[in-house]
């Protein structure tokens, strides 16, 4: 179970790393941009991740995940944060996580927590935010690169470029 944690961190930093990079290929306004009227931006998506992860990993075992002063509704509507005000933000929200994983054991893994009202093993919440979170990581590098165009850095193995990558693997 101890392996569960590691790999859950692992996961969960694989995917800020993806939304880190993809963020930081974004301008002020490219963060705010919308597809369309009702669309999310990525500053609102990061918005919704913020809000979700300190509802969720404050007084994780202590609390409902679902916290009465959340107000999930706002989380979607534009505030119009800086960039900076943003990450400071992100970088907050992802420290709570951390801090959780970092300073769980494996049979805190078995203890009972709530989300709604929903009873569930730690191990099952934790398992939702990292669906959860793999889910809005891939909207915010999708809506990077389409913003980006041509100036994209690839987060992965570029188009085209399997077999060269594979070839360097080899060596």
């Amino acid at each position: 179970m101890n392996d569960y944690l590691n790999i859950a961190i692992n996961n969960f930093n694989t995917y800020k790393g993806l939304a880190d990079k993809a963020i930081a290929q974004l301008s002020e306004e490219e963060l705010h941009r919308k597809l369309a009227d009702d669309d999310n931006s990525v500053a609102i998506i990061m918005q919704h991740m913020i809000g979700n992860a300190r509802s969720r990993f404050t007084d994780f075992f202590t609390t409902d995940g679902e916290k009465p002063n959340r107000n999930r509704d706002e989380e979607f509507l534009e505030k119009n944060m800086s960039k900076d005000q943003l990450l400071a933000a992100w970088e907050s929200a992802w420290t709570l996580l951390f801090d959780l994983l970092y300073n769980m054991k494996m049979e805190d893994l078995s203890q009972t927590v709530f989300i709604r009202d929903e009873r569930q093993s730690a191990l099952k919440a934790i398992n939702r935010q990292i669906a959860h979170y793999a889910y809005h990581v891939g909207q915010i590098v999708f809506l990077a690169k389409h913003w980006k165009g041509n100036e994209w850095n690839t987060l992965s193995i570029a188009k085209g470029k399997s077999e060269e990558y594979n070839k360097g693997l080899m060596k």
